[in-house]
């Protein structure tokens, strides 16, 4: 299976704000994806920035990009990895969150 880290999901509680801050910062163009969410879309390692408070989680959210998600998904499992949010469609596609051994929130799409 091939996984390789591609993305990371940052709360804010402005995304307005945070969308300029990273432009004027680093020059990113972030596009958005509704009203309290927006993403860079380069194709590398890009960030989302989440504003609404029912989705975002409490750290930097990282992603992991995987060829099969459901085979993915028995293999975090049987690592030891703990499911917090099953299977679930977004407007980039499907993913997963999971909880690792050290507490850590991750997700895979």
């Amino acid at each position: 299976m091939k996984a390789r880290l591609n993305y990371v999901e940052l709360t804010s509680f402005d995304v307005r704000a945070a969308k300029r801050f990273y432009e004027r910062a680093f020059g990113w163009s972030l596009t958005d994806f509704g009203p309290t969410y927006a993403a860079t879309t380069t194709g590398d390692t890009d960030i989302g920035i989440q504003a609404d408070s029912a989705e975002a989680v409490g750290a930097p959210l990282p992603v992991i990009e995987v060829d099969d998600l459901e085979m993915a998904l028995a293999t975090v499992l049987d690592a030891g990895g703990t499911l917090a949010k099953p299977i679930f469609a977004f407007p980039g596609g499907r993913r997963f969150h999971f909880i690792d051994p050290s507490g850590s929130e991750l997700a895979v799409w």
